[in-house]
């Protein structure tokens, strides 16, 4: 049986009366221009025939899936859907069985974890992975080491290359932190922080990299709903400032429908449904998917 977020008797209605975003967005605008052939729009991001196992067990069957540039994706469905399964394969975590992916034009049967900054890729966990004992700013910093060109030498001494590029890391590091409105707690302890801003901290280490394609694995994950609010906003901010490309996996779908420019639905490792939140919402197999229907009808079980 899945879990999901509402009781069975309200889910149809719950899910039909969320709001969604408007398709006036510049990033839905974008995918329709894409779909419709414009050439000045292009392909940030694509999965073709991708196929995942454990043991037997299918996690990922024939997935197909395309992120144009600057758009907000968002990837759902119950739990054991294969959702962080698709993820870590984006992020080279996992090899698939089959299939390739194609970043920014160049193509991949497993993407090279230890290049993933070169390629302009981001990622957050579902768990946070902050350093507690340093400050804000210096978490932030970090994040940056994969821009240094300096030699060890220049690093040591801090001349030539090391002190330009430490003059660029700090004011790189401080635009983010106030993008943010973390300004306040800038010189704190990371571990002193309430959750929802250890969240916000998690994000700026992941923007301060300038990626063009920003992975966010449960976001709003034990998150107040006033902190969701301002992480939705801020979320929202990054595409619409920085022109990131992002590709949100979430369990709110009140978030995600009134996030995304367009929704993918996996469920036991099949997409069962990709188009604009009003296309998602009133597909009935997602609402099957949610409500736990005809699951009896697909033995094979998959990764979330």
């Amino acid at each position: 049986m899945n879990q999901y977020f509402y009781p069975r008797s309200e889910l149809r209605a719950t899910i039909a009366n969320l709001p969604i975003h408007a398709e006036r967005n510049s990033g839905l605008s974008s995918v329709r221009e894409h779909e419709k052939g414009n050439s000045r729009q292009s392909g940030a991001l694509a999965l073709s025939g991708i196929s995942l196992s454990f043991g037997g067990v299918t996690a990922l069957s024939e997935i197909d899936l395309n992120i144009v540039s600057g758009e907000i994706r968002s990837i759902i469905g119950p739990n054991g859907a294969g959702k962080s399964s698709l993820i870590n394969i984006i992020s080279g975590v996992y090899r698939p069985d089959s299939g390739h992916i194609r970043i920014n034009g160049h193509t991949y049967q497993k993407v090279p974890t230890h290049q993933l900054a070169r390629l302009g890729i981001a990622r957050t966990f579902q768990n946070l992975a902050l350093f507690k004992g340093l400050s804000v700013l210096d978490n932030v910093k970090i994040s940056r080491v994969h821009h240094s060109r300096a030699t060890f030498l220049e690093q040591i001494t801090g001349l030539g290359r090391a002190r330009r590029e430490e003059t660029d890391s700090l004011n790189r590091s401080n635009a983010i932190i106030d993008f943010l409105d973390l300004g306040d707690v800038r010189h704190s302890l990371a571990g002193t922080l309430s959750y929802g801003l250890q969240k916000r901290v998690e994000l700026a280490r992941a923007l301060v990299a300038e990626p063009k394609i920003l992975l966010l694995d449960e976001p709003m994950a034990g998150m107040t709903p006033a902190d969701k609010q301002d992480l939705t906003g801020f979320i929202r901010a990054a595409r619409d400032q920085f022109g990131t490309t992002v590709v949100l996996i979430e369990h709110d779908i009140g978030v995600v429908m009134g996030l995304s420019d367009r929704i993918a639905v996996l469920d036991y490792g099949r997409k069962i449904a990709d188009g604009t939140p009003a296309e998602v919402r009133s597909n009935q197999a997602v609402i099957d998917a949610y409500m736990g229907i005809d699951h009896e009808e697909n033995p094979t079980g998959g990764s979330n």
